[in-house]
Formats: structure tokens, C-alpha cells, sequence
């Protein structure tokens, strides 16, 4: 399917610390590892195109009346580009080069005098090839995604307050596996994902909130690269044995990798951040009803059936890469929504964006007696 986003290059590596991962090597492998995706005739792909356009605009006005956000109403500092998998996939480069960048600095800086420029371009190569296959996988399942920080990538263009991507190839994919109503479907994707973008317009501090943490948190992960790698085998050895013998891999094996209190507790935030962020957004898909996307019961019974159809490859890579914790990051964020909001209603509830302070916490998620108490509610 043919690509319509703009300003998706990967940035080229300006500091010897950006050359310890290729990001166009990134980009380039998953561009050659992942399929076009369904085979579409131009005036279909022009279709699917301009529709998601349409939808992404029109779904801004029900996330408003259902979130009460005055944030929805103006979002001009933020753009909606409709991609292709290899587009998402350089896309994605741009952004975890601005969230790794500090990290990786300070790595190169501890290190400095032991690490030749041939060095980090070997590792450059190796990383950036591995990363490329990661995205390649990512790139077929995605939906859609807010992504924040693309205005803080080097040498990029996009609007301050970053750009909604929606994946086209995989929306009609996936709605044709479903057998749904391409609009219907297409709307209730957008709900989803202009739920984040308007999330980030009412808090916007949250951007830079989450790149300090995800910036504490990398820290700690790469700040020893010989113990990072010990601790990387011994959760893929763990994971490989708890996938074997049908055991649950909690939050995915970078859970395995923290070790001091300082570590877990950065995940912990990032968790419940992540958490309050999809149950939100899943809140609001659930408010929708019938007069919004008139088969909208049809298509949350098959979505939430279509997972159970997943091979053990499949299964064992999701395991991986944590994503099936990011399914239960829905289930635990939206069950701490619909309890605030019954107990303090949608006003109340939308406290958690006035400041970094009211930010749910991980106890918090999974109990919102908690955060109402903290809050006066």
C-alpha cells in the first residue's frame, strides 16, 4: 500500500552516541523484512486513504463530548498521517532515537576511551539490524499510534505537538478478517488513537514528563552494558522456560532486567502511566454506541476473539516483547477509569492532567480508593 506520510526519514546519526544504533539500518531492515500487506487497487487504496482521514477528523467531536477535554477542540499543533508499515516503521526509528539518545550519551560517556569509532559502528550495525526486525514484526499488528516526540526528533518537521499514524494496510487487514464494516471500523480506530493525541493536548507536560522518565529508566538499563547483557540472557533463558511449560510471563522480560529498587520503581511509574493512558482510551471506545458506529457491539465481539486465534510463534514473541502485558495495561487502566469516574465523575477524573502529581500510581491503578482519597474525591 502505497505510503502518505511525510517527515518519517530516520534521523541520520549526528553524535558518536546516536551511531551505537543505525537507525536507517533500522529502517531499511524492517522496511525489506515486513509485507505491503493486502493487495489493493489504486482507487481502493485512495479510498481507504481518504476515509481514515475523514474519520480521524470526525472521531475528534465524540472523544470531546465523552471526555469533556476542551484540549479536543483545537489540536492544529498536531498532525494525522495515514502510513504504510515500512513509513510507521521509520516513524518509530525517529522516536526511540529521542527517547535514547540521553541514555546512550551517558553510556558512550561512561565508557569513553574503551569504545573505538569502528566499535560503535559494528555495534551500530547490529543493534540497528536486530531493532529493524523487532519493527518488522511490530509493523503488521499495529493499528494505529500517537506518537509524541516526533517534533523532538533531530531535524524534523512535524507539528510541536507531535503526529497521529494510522497503519492502513493493517486497519483493512484487519477489518477484513472480522468481516465488519470497513467506516464502523475505521471510526472506532481513530476514537482509539485521537483519545491519545488529545490526551497529550490537555496535559501537555506530559511529553517531556515521560521522555525523563523513560530517560531514568534507560539509564539504568544500559548504564552497564556487561551486566545489562547477563541480565538480558538470563530473562530470555527465563521467559523461553516459563513459555515452554505454560506459565505466565509477566510484563515481559524486561521485567527480569531490574534489579534495584530505584530500577523497578521507574517501571512502576511508567506502567501506570501507560496504564491510565490505553484505559482511557479504552473507556472511551467502550462510551461508544450504536449511534455513533451502529455496529459497534459486532466489533468489539470479534476484535476481543481475535487474539485467541494466535500461533505459538506468534505467542511467544508477543510474550517477548511484552505486548500481551500491554493488553492486560487496558484492561487494569480502564477498570481505575470507570471507578474514578463513577465515584467523582468525568470531571473528576480529568484531574490526572492538570499535573505530573496526580498521575495515578501503580497501587493506584489497581485501586482507585487510593487515588480518590489522595485527590479529596
Amino acid at each position: 500500500m502505497e505510503s502518505t506520510a511525510r517527515d518519517t526519514s530516520a534521523p541520520a546519526p549526528s553524535s558518536p552516541a546516536q551511531a551505537l544504533i543505525n537507525w536507517d539500518l533500522a529502517a531499511s531492515t524492517a522496511a525489506r523484512l515486513t509485507s505491503a500487506g493486502p493487495v489493493l487497487s489504486p482507487a481502493e487504496i485512495g479510498d481507504a486513504v481518504d476515509s481514515l482521514r475523514r474519520l480521524a477528523d470526525e472521531s475528534v467531536h465524540h472523544v470531546h463530548q465523552i471526555t469533556g477535554l476542551e484540549a479536543a477542540r483545537d489540536l492544529r499543533d498536531s498532525s494525522v498521517l495515514v502510513v504504510d508499515r515500512a513509513s510507521w516503521a521509520k516513524a518509530n526509528t525517529q522516536s526511540f532515537a529521542v527517547m535514547l539518545k540521553p541514555a546512550m550519551e551517558k553510556m558512550l560517556e561512561s565508557r569513553r576511551g574503551t569504545v573505538s569509532p569502528a566499535a560503535a559502528a559494528v555495534s551500530g550495525a547490529i543493534t540497528g539490524s536486530q531493532l529493524g526486525a523487532v519493527l518488522a514484526f511490530l509493523s503488521s499488528k499495529v493499528l494505529g499510534q500517537y506518537d509524541p516526540f516526533a517534533a523532538l526528533a533531530e531535524g524534523s518537521t512535524a507539528p510541536a505537538g507531535g503526529r497521529l499514524l494510522l497503519v492502513a494496510p493493517n486497519i483493512v487487514t484487519v477489518e477484513r478478517e472480522l468481516n465488519v464494516t470497513p467506516e464502523d471500523f475505521r471510526l472506532w480506530v481513530c476514537l482509539h488513537e485521537q483519545t491519545h493525541r488529545v490526551q497529550f493536548a490537555a496535559a501537555p507536560w506530559l511529553r517531556h514528563h515521560m521522555l525523563s522518565e523513560i530517560d531514568n529508566l534507560s539509564v539504568h538499563l544500559l548504564g552497564n552494558v556487561d551486566s545489562l547483557m547477563e541480565r538480558a540472557s538470563a530473562a530470555a533463558r527465563s521467559l523461553k522456560d516459563r513459555t515452554a511449560t505454560g506459565g505466565t510471563p509477566g510484563r515481559g522480560a524486561i521485567l527480569d532486567l531490574l534489579q534495584n529498587p530505584e530500577e523497578k520503581a521507574s517501571l512502576s511509574h511508567l506502567t501506570a502511566v501507560m496504564s491510565l493512558l490505553e484505559g482511557h482510551a479504552n473507556v472511551v471506545m467502550d462510551a461508544v454506541d450504536a449511534s455513533i458506529v451502529p455496529s459497534v457491539k459486532t466489533i468489539r465481539q470479534r476484535f476481543n476473539d481475535r487474539g485467541k486465534d494466535r500461533g505459538v510463534i506468534e505467542k511467544f514473541i508477543r510474550s517477548l516483547l511484552g505486548l500481551d502485558a500491554k493488553m492486560r495495561q487496558y484492561s487494569d487502566g480502564a477498570k481505575f477509569v470507570r471507578a474514578v469516574v463513577d465515584a467523582a465523575g468525568m470531571e473528576g477524573f480529568n484531574r490526572v492532567w492538570e499535573s505530573a502529581d496526580n498521575l495515578p500510581t501503580e497501587p493506584e491503578i489497581h485501586d482507585a480508593r487510593i487515588w480518590l482519597d489522595r485527590m479529596g474525591l
